[in-house]
């Protein structure tokens, strides 16, 4: 009879993972400060060897790479465009995806919607609320219109029993809301802790892989952003999804920073309305819908989100500052960025940048981090400066070196014809030694090789 060991407690970062056999202020793996939890260990001690004894059976014969044949991934359908868009084309049977999003943005209520969608056309979906009861789900349900009879509720945190109302309905698709309230019994540390997170991934990784059911895990998330509990768990899934926004806005960007069966980086845009989340079909118009065409310190930007291309307003404000150190807010941008974009204009522009308050903002709540943004930033800012509005049918693309000059950018091609497709009549672009050969028939080009020579076409002397 195997004999079991005493609990062991240690400490892990619920951020990387790393272990320490005491309570540390910061980790010394990752940086972050406060993050080490306590994990009561209680597996029996011949656990490995129990594991080692048993890998003979389980694992698979290896095969010779030619010998491996490919076939289609299946996938099933999903109503939303803009959803099935973020999952690489649909659904794929047995994968696992995580969810996060800031409280309050709208997770619980594109699930929903999507859930009962893939009732009515795939079939049976259980949702699995550990947070809201039953008729809180189907008083938000009611709201946005959800009826169907393949559609399950459950209340439920204990793991062991969702997987045996598992059994009974029979689902296709399970959504869990949210990981953090679910627990093990195998566990004896609180729900949401970092053992009885990895463990129930884990546990709903099996179930998936085994069964050929789809599993949507939702995801609280930390104040920095990033999905609370173990970095393993990120690790686990097949598929990892932020939903983002300015609570605020009624926009909302569903990303995805991870799929297995689909490209990274993609996003779908929703619009939060009182009957749910509503996917907006052409976002470059709608990012573009309130832009005043004769203002000072406005340019449109030619950005690429994973393969889709989006023209977005860059705004910048420059006032004459009040204080020894000027002041450098950004908004949807990183903010060191605008500091290099602004040592360019001063250092090679002579633009007396020392003496302004910048601001940049970013319309519709969009977060820009592709570099090819940086020629858009700097045109904003100096419009603003000059008190000059840039023309009203340019696009503009580029990334801009420490010297000043511009630098090519990728997938120019996509980036042209969204600019034609919304009616642009010229494309500003880094300078090229070949000619760009995809460009629409229409659509004039203008190449320039440094900001100076692009602020010399859009914004002459007088």
């Amino acid at each position: 009879m195997a004999k079991k060991s005493k609990a062991q407690v240690y400490f892990e970062c619920a951020e990387c993972g790393k272990r320490s056999p005491k309570y540390m202020g910061r980790c010394p793996q990752c940086g972050e400060f406060n993050t080490f939890v306590e994990v009561v260990n209680d597996e029996p001690a011949d656990a490995p060897r129990q594991v080692m004894k048993g890998l003979s059976q389980t694992l698979a014969e290896p095969r010779a790479y030619n010998e491996v044949e490919l076939t289609q991934e299946e996938r099933w359908f999903i109503r939303n465009q803009e959803f099935a868009r973020v999952l690489g084309g649909g659904l794929v049977p047995g994968s696992l995806i995580l969810v996060g999003g800031d409280p309050g943005i709208g997770k619980s209520t594109l699930l929903l919607q999507v859930a009962a969608e893939f009732a009515e056309d795939i079939g049976r979906v259980l949702y699995v609320s550990g947070e809201e009861s039953a008729k809180q789900i189907k008083m938000r349900g009611d709201r946005i219109n959800i009826k169907s009879n393949e559609l399950f509720l459950l209340t439920e945190t204990s793991l062991e029993a969702i997987l045996k109302h598992l059994e009974r309905v029979q689902p296709q698709l399970v959504i869990i809301d949210s990981i953090q309230t679910t627990y093990t019994a195998d566990k004896e540390s609180t729900p949401g802790s970092v053992s009885q997170v990895r463990e129930c991934a884990l546990i709903l990784q099996s179930v998936a892989k085994s069964t050929g059911i789809s599993i949507v895990l939702i995801g609280h998330v930390t104040k920095e952003g990033v999905i609370a509990g173990p970095r393993v768990l990120e690790h686990v899934v097949d598929t990892v999804l932020y939903l983002e926004g300015d609570p605020f806005q009624v926009y909302r960007l569903l990303r995805s920073v991870k799929n297995r069966f689909g490209a990274t980086s993609e996003i779908g845009v929703f619009e939060m309305l009182g009957s749910g989340m509503v996917e907006v079909k052409n976002p470059s118009e709608a990012f573009l819908a309130e832009r005043v065409v004769s203002a000072s310190g406005s340019s449109i930007v030619v950005t690429m989100e994973g393969t889709r291309p989006l023209l977005v307003e860059v705004q910048a404000l420059c006032t004459h500052t009040s204080y020894p150190n000027p002041r450098r807010t950004a908004n949807g941008i990183d903010t060191n960025r605008l500091l290099l974009i602004l040592a360019v204009l001063s250092k090679h522009l002579s633009f007396r940048l020392y003496e302004q308050d910048v601001f940049v903002n970013v319309v519709g709540g969009l977060t820009i981090d592709e570099p090819a943004a940086d020629l858009a930033i700097a045109l904003a800012i100096v419009s603003s400066l000059l008190e000059k509005p840039l023309p009203a049918d340019v696009a503009v693309v580029g990334e801009i070196g420490l010297n000043g000059e511009l630098r090519a950018v990728g997938q120019i091609g996509a980036r042209l014809n969204e600019a034609d497709k919304l009616g642009f009549k010229r494309v500003v672009v880094p300078r090229r030694l070949r000619k760009i050969e995809d460009a629409p028939k229409g659509l004039g080009l203008l190449p320039v090789r440094s900001v100076g020579e692009a602020l010399h076409v859009l914004i002459p002397k007088s």
